[in-house]
């Protein structure tokens, strides 16, 4: 396998006396796309939290060498990892192309920053078109493109999608995944949370199963594809 990039061990969360994850650790290399799949309340969005410094953790986690366990948030943003949270959180108020540059804040290389928005209306070109409308105004779907748009802003080494499909039209959903597997394809590396398991699969080339706060099952998607357990309780065949 590649050198990790990401390296999870032994991750520990709590929420109160709750434990939402136990012992977790999983890797991503440079330039891979990984999946998280598994069911609600499992801590995959707990997980992605922990890795971007969102929420406190015990256990380590190294990004590209560097310790990341008592980094502050932005900190980590600016070590290379953006976080696309499940629910979008835009700011509704702003327009399309100011929530997108808001995902660039900590830059300063202007040239760049124009240059990656434009990548950013190259894989969603209905944002270029959007952009001067409140994002409140956008569908669930365009929304999301969004959410991702403004991630690649931060040009992150390595992107941490939390459930990209939620709530948004089928036809939107092709569109969001085949984006998801260009940004992969360009050399970001993609920690992929998300309830469909069949679409995650098939951009994924390796997947670890999340259950109740634990890594249950990890290998590669054809395997998970294969695997009847899977097939019967992620897959619906």
């Amino acid at each position: 396998m590649r050198l990790a990039l990401l390296e999870v061990a032994d991750l520990v969360v709590h929420y109160g006396k709750a434990l939402a994850l136990d012992g977790v650790s999983l890797s991503v290399a440079a330039g891979e796309l990984v999946a998280v799949l598994g069911p609600n309340g499992a801590g995959k969005s707990t997980l992605l939290k922990a890795i971007s410094r969102a929420v406190p953790s015990a256990g380590h986690i190294v990004f590209d060498g560097r310790p990341l366990d008592d980094m502050a948030p932005h900190l980590v943003v600016a070590a290379g990892i953006c976080h696309c949270p499940e629910g979008r959180h835009l700011f509704a108020e702003l327009t399309v192309r100011k929530n997108l540059e808001l995902g660039a804040y900590l830059r300063r290389d202007k040239a760049a920053i124009a240059r990656d928005l434009e990548h950013v209306h190259a894989l969603f070109p209905v944002l270029r078109a959007r952009g001067a409308q409140q994002a409140a105004t956008l569908s669930g779907g365009e929304q999301q493109m969004v959410a991702i748009g403004r991630a690649l802003m931060g040009r992150p080494k390595l992107l941490l999608l939390d459930e990209p499909s939620v709530g948004i039209a089928h036809r939107l959903k092709i569109a969001i995944f085949a984006a998801i597997r260009q940004i992969r394809e360009a050399g970001t590396a993609i920690l992929l949370v998300e309830q469909d398991a069949r679409s995650a699969l098939g951009v994924a080339s390796r997947a670890y199963l999340l259950e109740h706060g634990q890594i249950v099952r990890e290998g590669l998607s054809e395997a998970f594809i294969r695997d009847d357990r899977v097939r019967r309780v992620y897959l619906g065949v």
